[in-house]
């Protein structure tokens, strides 16, 4: 599964339109074009729809929002569901602010999305529509642990099969689940918290493996978190004694740029529930 997903990415380069937050939007596409797909950035409303029409999938990121870049959202998402395209969504920070749940809520009823990432807290929000947790819901921790993680698996697929996407919950132990199975994924630095927007480029990432290998969606969002945490050891294996965040961040990218499929095989942590 690992190396035919990589493989096909290194095969189509595809190319993914990018609606992200301007606090990452230069490592989403260095990201992008390291692991061998091709990034567009582009969040005018006036724009997005032919942008995303010559572009194989699109990524939507909710994390600097603004009145402009959420009407960009829902054109572009629709613009994407109507030609087939894969889209997929960030919502970060959901649940910390009204706007912020109000859009990632909003976007979820709107637009088919083919897949879903975030943390714990944030997919849980996706779950109930708003900051508090009830139901079902409720009995999911806020941390996925070895303790819990039986119960974050089946919720995960829960949610999955309810908004008919791949769900992937990343943290110190990533689930990657659609209605009917999951991968857990176990690769990853705690230090790769230290670094703002790994979670962006992963999202980038994930929308470029989307597109490259149609009809295997959890397969490809799955390929490309397992990458991810790859790359956040072999950067860090990498560290030398004076460097920083800023250059564990070089590292990350560096490291998916010199991927390939033997050392991605080799490396991987990932079992199936």
């Amino acid at each position: 599964m690992l190396r035919e997903c990589w493989e096909n990415v290194q095969r189509t380069k595809p190319l993914v339109h990018n609606i992200t937050n301007y606090v990452t939007v230069n490592d989403v596409a260095n990201v992008l074009l390291a692991c061998g797909g091709s990034p567009i950035m582009s969040d005018e409303p006036e724009d997005v729809e032919d942008i995303t029409s010559i572009c194989g999938g699109l990524n939507i990121n909710i994390g600097t929002l603004n009145e402009r870049s959420i009407e960009a959202m829902y054109r572009a998402g629709r613009r994407a569901n109507e030609l087939g395209h894969p889209v997929l969504l960030d919502p970060v920070g959901t649940g910390a602010s009204g706007l912020r749940t109000r859009t990632a809520d909003g976007l979820v009823k709107e637009i088919h999305f083919t897949a879903i990432r975030g943390n714990i807290s944030e997919i849980k929000t996706i779950a109930t529509g708003s900051g508090t947790t009830k139901g079902v819901d409720a009995d999911v921790a806020d941390a996925v642990t070895e303790e819990n993680l039986g119960a974050a698996v089946s919720f995960a697929k829960d949610l999955a099969g309810r908004l008919d996407t791949v769900i992937a919950i990343t943290g110190a132990i990533d689930i990657v689940a659609d209605a009917g199975k999951a991968y857990v994924i176990r690769n990853g630095r705690p230090e790769m918290g230290r670094i703002t927007g790994t979670g962006c480029q992963l999202s980038g990432l994930a929308a470029a493996y989307l597109v490259a290998n149609p009809g295997r969606s959890l397969e490809a969002v799955a390929t490309a978190v397992t990458l991810m945490g790859i790359a956040g050891e072999i950067g860090w294996e990498r560290m030398l004694p004076g460097d920083g965040n800023s250059t564990y961040r070089n590292r990350i990218i560096d490291a998916i740029y010199n991927m390939d499929g033997d050392m991605l095989e080799k490396m991987a942590k990932t079992e199936m529930f």
